[in-house]
């Protein structure tokens, strides 16, 4: 049941991870030029991201996206 997933860049990895690195390398206004989504805009944090992530899986697809054209 649990398989490798050689395909697959984003095996392993949570969100929280994905959305610290891309902090970490874009900043907080790099990532709302890159996504714009107001929660990297407006008092942004890790938590308040990490919540609306989790429940709009546009914008979550759009930040995995981010991160594989940014880190592969």
């Amino acid at each position: 049941m649990n398989q490798a997933q050689p395909n697959n860049p984003l095996h392993g990895l949570t969100l929280e991870k994905i959305l610290t690195r891309l902090v970490e390398h874009y900043g907080w206004s790099g990532l709302y030029r890159e996504v714009r989504v107001n929660c990297f805009d407006n008092d942004p944090s890790i938590k308040s991201s990490l919540k609306f992530l989790r429940k709009t899986q546009w914008a979550r697809d759009k930040v995995e996206a981010l991160y594989i054209n940014t880190f592969s």
